[in-house]
């Protein structure tokens, strides 16, 4: 069964270019933060209305929940730096200066330890790097190069090891957070443009949506590839429902969902959202997935049921 549209929730409009990108759920109050590149705010909503914007963060593109250290972080592209603050209400942002244009985020909440995949600039010779920032002391703790363009990234507790999904070449770099000043190996992604990226704990899998409308399923442990699937369009933003077994891949043009049975890898459907409409979010529980329509500056509210 596909995702069910349940409303919609306005959100403010658009003051500059650049829409919507990356968000995330705080589990204790259901409140979704969207980073809101367009305004250089973070929206914050729930599945009813717009609650409130957190300003000053320019060209922010990636947001960040941290459920175990009640944190939330964003990445600020068009100030390189990173910001740090307590979920809520007008709250106190510390921003880190980190590299060249901050946007995926994944924490290790044991170790304080944030990375941050900076984009990079072509101009600038060493500019494509992660970032690892001791979250405690609020200072960078370490500078990684990596062979290109970073896209997303997310953190495995288990085995403390974040995966970097990286453009060209197509490779998923890992770095263990025991050790987080080099990349410890990388991963050769079969399609071109490793794009949105998650992880199955229980199975050991990472889903990759690929630029060249592929999502590719890899083993996590070694980097062999299971399963190769056709996509309706150009993919970025993916989220697994670990409750549902089902994986959601936003592709912005059509603007359409597609949802996946991650036990066969089999699509489930296509749900028509906006053109324009690759940044979604999942709430902790999966019940409610959220779609962000740039065009019509909302946020499309979904009820996730089982097949």
């Amino acid at each position: 069964m596909t995702p069910t549209l349940i409303g919609h929730v306005s959100l403010p409009e658009h003051t500059g270019k650049g829409g919507f990108d990356h968000a995330a759920v705080h589990a204790a109050t259901g409140h979704v933060y969207v980073a809101h590149t367009a305004n250089g705010t973070i929206d914050v909503l729930d599945a009813h209305r717009h609650l409130f914007s957190i300003p000053d963060l320019p060209g922010v593109a990636g947001a960040l929940v941290s459920n175990e250290a009640q944190l939330i972080f964003s990445s600020n592209r068009a100030e390189n730096t990173v910001g740090i603050f307590a979920p809520g209400p007008d709250p106190k942002v510390t921003k880190v200066e980190v590299g060249v244009g901050p946007n995926g985020l994944a924490y290790d909440h044991t170790n304080r330890l944030l990375l941050t995949a900076n984009v990079g600039d072509p101009a600038l010779a060493g500019s494509h790097t992660v970032t690892m920032v001791d979250v405690a002391a609020h200072k960078v703790r370490v500078s990684v190069l990596v062979p290109g363009r970073t896209r997303w990234t997310v953190f495995d507790p288990a085995s403390g090891a974040f995966y970097v999904n990286i453009m060209n070449p197509a490779v998923i770099g890992v770095i263990e957070a025991r050790r987080p000043d080099a990349l410890a190996f990388m991963y050769a992604v079969p399609a071109a443009g490793p794009h949105g990226l998650d992880f199955d704990p229980e199975t050991r899998r990472l889903f990759c949506a690929c630029d060249a409308g592929r999502l590719i399923t890899m083993d996590a442990t070694n980097g062999r590839i299971l399963h190769d699937a056709p996509l309706s369009g150009v993919p970025d933003v993916i989220f697994f429902n670990r409750r549902l077994r089902q994986l959601y891949v936003a592709v912005g043009d059509p603007g359409d969902i597609e949802t996946f049975d991650t036990r066969t890898m089999k699509s489930l459907g296509r749900m028509p959202t906006e053109r324009g409409s690759h940044t979604t979010a999942l709430t902790p529980g999966g019940d409610l997935l959220y779609a962000f329509l740039p065009e019509s500056h909302r946020a499309a509210v979904y009820r996730l049921e089982g097949t």
